[in-house]
């Protein structure tokens, strides 16, 4: 499917997450959800370096803030907006809350699920399929990620080593 200016003026609401992101230290990626009117009824960020947990994707999160508004899982018919192409983690979330739609940005060849390295929402052996929009606004989301890993000052800092058990 080709993408319209409702999809770029969504993928602008995203951003904004991203920047989000950005500002506390995280990965700039960015999501929202809309209802099949159209309305926010989530909005995430990358919070993994926030709260020291890998499972805090920009995804993941809109689709928790999402189902809470609707008071049900299930995101029928809802449209999930994102900066980057989802991973194999969010792409499972996104199948398993029936997610209509996702519209992303840039590709990730190094861990994208929605086309680039596998296509998880799109696989006809799952219960649920999704459709997808992609490259929207794709430079300019390629842009925010780029610069962000070629500032070492931006990146968080690198893990630190486990202890090695003590020996007798």
């Amino acid at each position: 499917m080709r993408h319209s200016d409702e999809h770029e003026a969504w993928m602008r609401l995203a951003l904004h997450e991203a920047q989000d992101a950005l500002v506390g230290g995280d990965v700039p990626v960015g999501a929202v959800v809309l209802d099949p009117a159209g309305r926010v009824i989530g909005r995430g960020r990358n919070e993994r370096e926030l709260h020291q947990d890998p499972t805090l994707h920009a995804e993941v999160v809109a689709i928790r803030e999402a189902a809470a508004a609707l008071g049900d899982w299930h995101l029928t018919d809802c449209t999930l907006v994102v900066t980057l192409e989802p991973c194999v983690m969010c792409a499972g979330a996104i199948v398993a809350a029936r997610v209509a739609r996702v519209v992303f940005g840039a590709w990730d060849e190094k861990a994208g699920a929605a086309g680039s390295l596998y296509d998880v929402l799109r696989d006809r052996r799952l219960n649920h399929r999704v459709e997808v929009v992609s490259g929207v606004a794709e430079v300019e989301c390629g842009r925010v990620l780029r610069e962000f890993f070629e500032d070492p000052l931006r990146r968080p800092a690198a893990p630190r080593p486990a202890t090695p058990p003590a020996t007798h």
